[in-house]
């Protein structure tokens, strides 16, 4: 019985211990670690900051411009004035300058003092002119060959909503790339199958398709009547002579005419081929059979003059020597 007191007190007396050994709490909770979210879960990715486009977005012209018609036709893009050398600024390097060749007929000088202002300050430098005179022909020639000196690229309009649509598209392909106005070619032998059958202006793809389904390859379909392609779905008479006429006509080259020397003939003309000097050898047969016959015309009416003395004793002399040089002839 006593054992059993002695292990209860000892039991007793190591709770007693453990409790005097746990720190007292304040009475405030305490703060728990937070709780990591669990592996699986899908981690959103952190937004790029995009790269902002270099220039403002708008067209800015210039406040010499005001009341120019063609700023009422600028609708798609916004536009504003600001102080620029240049008449539009269409782009971080390019610009235009504005011309009517109205104007320019009355001060002639306004164009070059603009150019001068520009002192290279834009890569793309467009001259845009409104074309509102008649007999225009010979400004357009000079005011071409100031813009090859200038560095500058001549766009013509005739009306200011043409020109107020020049501006917008240099506007509006500022940040394009090359490949926009790139022609996309054909990257299989399927594609470029279809192009070479469509060529023809009124052959679609889908006739294409049914003319090799048809045949089964190219060269059937190239040697083949034409009356075995009418019965192809969809070739009509129009597909089928457009068809026949580009794969059966002959490759023509057009040679340049090349400049050849000029052969002299016997008669001295000069001739560049051989019709060419068959015809001038005609002409100068006759030309010479005419000077001839004038020169004969002219001694048969021209005047006997009757010789002077000292003309007939050289008659008579070498008459005298000839019949003395046939004597000793015949009596040798």
């Amino acid at each position: 019985m006593a054992g059993k007191f002695d292990d209860d007190d000892a039991d007793f007396e190591s709770v007693l211990r453990s409790e005097a050994a746990a720190p007292r709490s304040s009475g405030a909770p305490t703060p728990q670690a937070p709780q990591q979210p669990p592996p699986n879960k899908v981690q959103q990715p952190t937004p790029q900051a995009l790269a902002s486009k270099s220039g403002p977005s708008a067209i800015l012209v210039s406040t010499r411009q005001k009341g120019n018609p063609i700023l009422n036709h600028i609708k798609l893009l916004p536009w504003e004035y600001a102080d620029i050398p240049a008449d539009y600024v269409v782009g971080a390097t390019s610009c235009a300058l504005f011309l009517s060749l109205k104007y320019h007929r009355l001060h002639p000088e306004y164009v070059y003092s603009r150019i001068r202002l520009l002192a290279g300050k834009y890569l793309l430098r467009i001259l845009l002119i409104i074309v509102d005179i008649p007999n225009h022909e010979e400004t357009l020639k000079e005011l071409s060959k100031t813009s090859i000196i200038n560095n500058l690229t001549l766009v013509l309009c005739w009306s200011a909503p043409e020109a107020a649509h020049y501006l917008e598209l240099f506007k509006s392909c500022e940040n394009s790339q090359p490949t926009a106005i790139r022609t996309q070619q054909a990257q299989s032998y399927k594609d470029s199958l279809v192009e070479f059958v469509t060529a023809p202006r009124s052959i679609n793809k889908s006739d294409a398709a049914s003319l090799i389904s048809t045949f089964g390859s190219l060269q059937n379909a190239i040697n083949a009547q034409p009356e075995q392609i009418s019965a192809v779905p969809g070739w009509g008479e129009k597909k089928v002579k457009q068809w026949c006429s580009a794969v059966r006509e002959d490759f023509r080259v057009e040679k340049a005419k090349k400049a050849t020397t000029p052969k002299r003939t016997g008669l001295g003309q000069n001739t560049l081929g051989s019709k060419d000097g068959n015809t001038a050898m005609l002409n100068s047969m006759e030309m010479a059979r005419e000077n001839e016959e004038e020169k004969l015309f002219v001694e048969a009416h021209e005047p006997t003059v009757p010789p002077s003395g000292e003309e007939q004793n050289e008659e008579m002399d070498r008459g005298i020597m000839a019949a003395l040089a046939k004597l000793r002839e015949t009596g040798g």
